[in-house]
């Protein structure tokens, strides 16, 4: 059995990039997540993002990589990120959401470990998911 591994991480949208882009970011890593056997979730409220990605250690930190280096995300900050033993979001190869609620993707971006992550699975409740 391969250990499975998380990591919750908070982002601006880059001044350069458009709001427009995202819904291509969201279809282009949907189908190189699930090549990669990577699950996870990813909130935006327009200007933030917050994302959870699960997956091999080594596939996890190789999209983090990616991630901290695309220039249309600025202040990738992780929050949490650690073993797991199951995945939270099995049936995602990448699910998305819009939140309205910015200042709850500010609070997690601002939060560490633990409490970065409980406040990310408080919030999935009140969210409308596209499992797509």
């Amino acid at each position: 059995m391969t250990t499975l591994y998380e990591v919750l991480y908070a982002s601006t949208l880059a001044l350069t990039a458009q709001v427009t882009q995202v819904a291509g970011i969201v279809t282009a890593a949907r189908t190189r997540n699930a090549a990669r056997d990577i699950t996870g979730l990813l909130v935006f409220d327009g200007m933030h993002f917050c994302q959870q990605i699960e997956g091999t250690r080594n596939d996890v930190l190789k999209l983090m990589e990616q991630i901290r280096t695309d220039p249309r995300h600025m202040d990738v900050t992780v929050v949490h990120e650690g073993s797991l033993i199951e995945r939270r979001f099995e049936r995602f190869a990448m699910g998305y959401v819009a939140s309205g609620d910015e200042d709850a993707l500010m609070r997690i971006g601002q939060g560490d470990g633990e409490q970065a992550l409980e406040q990310f699975l408080a919030l999935i409740p009140t969210l409308a998911l596209d499992p797509c």
